[in-house]
């Protein structure tokens, strides 16, 4: 159904916490069985009345730990907590408005957005700005008061910035709160600290990519002051990971803000955004996260010994304790985006997961320049499915629209990508890590939770890989011989091990770039790399995969294949292979869009030629699509409103007068 159109790249909501905020609702029923009985929460809430600032303190910092569980939320919320803990955030003690926002914060990123359009209903961002600007002007008497200690008020800033990060990433009226409140200033403020404080510069930077983002109301407002702090953090030089995910974000920042440049400024700036991205991508996560434990060791052994055995317990604790989900029965890792939890003394753990953020981070700006500025993207984007496998019925649109969608890239923005070596950077990211790497994060407990994110980089690195061949053109790809080796290098992907792989994030992270790849090889007449064999067993591992996207995919890849085929000679057998395969997809798939893309691959196949001929007949094509017909009609009009878009509609009717063509096509071919 033509080149498949690249959407912009929504980030999953992940919260400095750690929790992904999407991970709350994938918990089993399994999972309440311990109930109100074994929850604390009226308790600690009733100790947030205490008159000791310290048990108000331990109150908070106990709801911030148990609400972690997700299944302990609701009886907090039926506890009005939200309510009781908003005004701790203007507590008389600096420790309890640490706690307080770090309670509030956890219970925005594992409550996902419905606990967050609650807090902004009991307006927790009225007392929320009250401390943020509070924090903010407290910020150079706190620097002289404290010397050298650690710095409470920018403790406090650094809990406000990320309470709000999460709320402006999941509720549309916390963003208008930001915009009407003045709230970019103070944050502009919390990033003007990264001299002294990278982790508050970093929080910042994540808040003002996010309000950044798709957000008109703010950008119209920008001033040449804002502009240049961010552009200022852009060009540091500091050396270590975390300044590199800092600059990763200001990047980000910077891109999203790129109407409101100067127009003398946006070449050089863009350029510079690029070459950042660029820098971050040459880092090696397979040769550096060997070097950071390495160094982890080595400060151990010149450790006391006292603290080395900490250490050592700590490593046992994160084993026993680290938080499980249920998924489909069986206790899964959450997802951690631990980075800021991690204690003062695993700086190199630290360092790893800053480098693995900057990069995911990175690919998913590279993701957002190869899109198009239409407005109609908007509406595009509502209906597509986003990089966290939704199961929605996405995929036939994005091929139908995509007919109509030019390449998107302006050429100041190719130039850029072409100039930095980008599209083979990213192609680079896309292979398996390093063993070496994934051995050092498999044997320590505490580092585990990076082998999530360093497989994520490679899944980001594929749907970068598949934006990229979107939005620009064979030759300034390389040309046939890089194209084929890039199509051979995703076989590799897929095909090399024993199975295909199971991941549905990396499956369908793969297979979108393969199809991309094909269909432009395709365009090309430069022959295919795909055996038949392989072809059948990535159509069977698709079928039997739940991410309607991977099955829509590895279906239009089939009919890439067969077109291209049917051009041939003697690929007769190969065409009945591929024409059995999509008349299976078409029959049984559950999903309607999955049924009128196996369709659409099948009039692709079919549509011409001596060798399509012979194999319609040979599979009985006309009969099996005549009886498939009425089932069609009847699917559509049973399961059509209600459960699919308008726009999948839409398609759906055309590839129904479409099938009632092509059966008229192979009448008159058996008429011959």
């Amino acid at each position: 159904m033509g080149k498949s159109k690249t959407t912009k790249f929504k980030r999953p909501k992940f919260n400095a916490v750690g929790l992904p905020a999407d991970a709350v609702n994938e918990a089993d029923a399994e999972e309440e069985e311990h109930g109100d009985d074994s929850c604390p929460a009226a308790e600690l809430l009733e100790k947030l009345q205490s008159p000791s600032a310290d048990v108000r303190e331990f109150a908070c910092a106990s709801i911030s730990r148990v609400v972690q569980q997700s299944q302990t939320i609701p009886a907090f919320l039926q506890r009005d907590a939200i309510r009781r803990l908003g005004p701790m955030l203007m507590d008389t003690s600096l420790a309890v408005r640490e706690t307080a926002a770090g309670a509030l914060r956890n219970l925005s990123a594992c409550g996902g957005q419905e606990v967050c359009e609650d807090m902004v209903k009991h307006d927790v961002m009225t007392p929320l700005s009250a401390l943020l600007r509070e924090s903010c002007a407290g910020f150079e008497s706190a620097a002289v008061a404290m010397a050298d200690k650690k710095n409470a008020v920018e403790d406090v800033a650094n809990e406000a910035v990320n309470l709000l990060w999460n709320l402006c990433e999941s509720s549309s009226q916390s963003l208008s709160v930001f915009n009407k409140a003045g709230l970019l200033d103070l944050v502009v403020q919390c990033l003007e600290r990264h001299p002294h404080n990278v982790e508050l510069a970093i929080s910042a930077a994540h808040c003002l990519h996010t309000v950044t983002e798709d957000n008109p109301e703010l950008l119209c407002s920008l001033n040449a002051a804002v502009l240049a702090v961010v552009e200022s953090v852009l060009l540091t030089s500091q050396p270590g990971m975390a300044h590199t995910l800092l600059r990763t974000l200001a990047a980000g920042t910077l891109w999203n803000m790129k109407g409101s440049l100067p127009a003398t400024r946006q070449a050089q700036t863009l350029n510079a955004v690029v070459a950042t991205l660029s820098r971050c991508l040459d880092l090696d996560p397979g040769t550096l996260i060997p070097e950071l434990r390495r160094a982890e060791e080595a400060r151990h052994r010149d450790a006391p010994a006292a603290e080395d055995q900490a250490v050592a317990e700590m490593d046992e604790e994160e084993e026993e304790e680290a938080p499980k989900r249920k998924r489909n029965g069986k206790a899964v890792r959450v997802d951690n985006d631990f980075s800021d939890l991690l204690p003062r003394d695993k700086e190199e753990l630290k360092e790893a997961a800053a480098l693995l953020t900057a990069q995911q981070t990175s690919l998913e700006i590279i993701v957002n320049m190869c899109c198009s500025d239409d407005p109609s993207d908007d509406e595009w984007e509502e209906e597509s499915s986003s990089d966290e496998c939704d199961t929605g019925p996405d995929g036939l649109c994005d091929g139908v629209c995509s007919l109509m969608s030019p390449l998107c890239l302006s050429a100041e923005v190719h130039e850029a990508l072409i100039h930095h070596s980008i599209p083979e950077k990213v192609l680079k990211k896309t292979e398996f890590p390093r063993k070496e790497a994934m051995d050092v994060c498999q044997q320590i407990p505490s580092w585990r939770a990076l082998i999530k994110k360093v497989q994520r980089v490679q899944s980001r690195a594929l749907t970068c890989l598949h934006s990229i061949l979107s939005a620009m053109d064979a030759e300034s790809l390389g040309g046939a011989a890089a194209l084929q080796e890039a199509a051979q290098h995703l076989s590799t992907l897929v095909f090399g091990a024993a199975e295909i792989p199971k991941d549905e994030e990396f499956l369908e992270a793969v297979i979108s770039a393969m199809r991309s790849l094909l269909q432009m090889i395709a365009s090309k007449n430069i022959s295919q790399c795909m055996t038949p064999q392989q072809l059948m067993s990535l159509s069977e591992a698709a079928t039997r995969c739940d991410v309607v996207s991977v099955r829509v995919n590895a279906v239009a890849i089939l009919g890439i294949t067969g077109s291209t085929l049917a051009k041939e000679k003697d690929t007769a057998v190969t065409l009945q292979m591929i024409g059995n395969a999509l008349l299976q997809v078409a029959t049984k798939d559950a999903n309607l869009v999955v049924n009128g893309e196996a369709l659409d691959a099948l009039f692709d196949v079919f549509a011409d030629g001596d060798e399509a001929e012979t194999a319609s007949k040979n599979i009985h094509l006309l009969p099996a699509l005549k009886t498939l017909q009425p089932v069609f009609r009847a699917k559509i009009r049973k399961e059509g409103r209600g459960k699919y878009s308008p726009q999948q509609l839409c398609v759906l009717d055309n590839i129904k007068v479409n099938l009632r063509r092509f059966i008229g096509y192979l009448e008159k071919l058996v008429k011959k």
